[in-house]
């Protein structure tokens, strides 16, 4: 072979070495993002993502600015899952609730899930007086147990994935899939109006406290996290946040 053969035949491989080089680095970089997408794929699948499953941020103000706030009343006695129960009427009852079909993408399930299981707290007052959530939303059928702290739903037909047992305001998050849920979608399930200026039948300006701190934003968008407590207040006196003590298992 000549030396210009020579010369040419190198230039080839080399050439060909770089279109390797090229294809592998390519390659590389694709499988790179698959695994980042996949990655993203399953932060957003068990974290909740998505506009429907991660609320959009609020801002969070100082109680201070709500001015004087009236006393939070005596608490109720202890119901069956050992929170207070509020000596006052139901803000309104559960007629309205879902019968079983998927609300807001949850589903009524035959069993309560536990693969992702936490609890909130939610107070509501109305006029400065105060109102219960009342037990069984979210169980379609509730057929309820009779105990020495009153009844406690125990069964229905189904378990939607937030539910109340009880009247003390305790929603149980007992879900299949590991998301944030927002206390809108609680009340879509219950069939009741939450808004800026409503929360339920009761109309009026809404003040929402989220863990002692004022929520500047739609009260539907509040998460529902664990051992969050949360107030909502339609119209004045205003009143001072309650706070409960989460007995254990919940």
């Amino acid at each position: 072979m000549s030396r210009e053969s020579r010369k040419r035949a190198v230039e080839r491989i080399r050439a060909e070495e770089a279109r390797r080089k090229r294809r592998n680095q390519l390659l590389i970089g694709a499988a790179g993002l698959l695994v980042a997408g996949g990655i993203a794929g399953a932060i957003v699948a068990t974290t909740g993502g998505s506009a429907a499953g991660r609320p959009p941020a609020a801002k969070l103000a100082s109680l201070s600015t709500l001015g004087p706030l009236q006393p939070a009343p005596a608490a109720g006695a202890s119901g069956p899952e050992g929170v207070p129960v509020p000596s006052a009427p139901a803000l309104t009852g559960t007629a309205t609730k879902a019968t079983g079909q998927s609300v807001d993408g949850i589903s009524c399930s035959r069993s309560e899930q536990t693969l992702f299981h936490i609890h909130a707290h939610v107070t509501v007052f109305v006029n400065g007086l105060p109102r219960q959530i009342p037990a069984g939303i979210g169980i379609p059928g509730a057929i309820a147990t009779q105990t020495q702290a009153g009844p406690f739903i125990s069964s229905g037909t189904c378990f939607y994935w937030l539910h109340t047992h009880a009247p003390d305001g305790i929603i149980h998050i007992e879900s299949p899939v590991h998301r944030t849920y927002t206390l809108g979608e609680f009340f879509d399930e219950w069939g009741q109006p939450l808004g800026p200026d409503r929360i339920g039948p009761a109309s009026g300006h809404v003040t929402a406290i989220d863990n002692g701190m004022v929520y500047q934003g739609n009260p539907r968008n509040i998460p529902l996290t664990a051992h969050a407590q949360i107030q909502l207040e339609v119209g004045t006196p205003l009143v001072a946040p309650e706070s409960i003590t989460f007995p254990n298992g919940l």
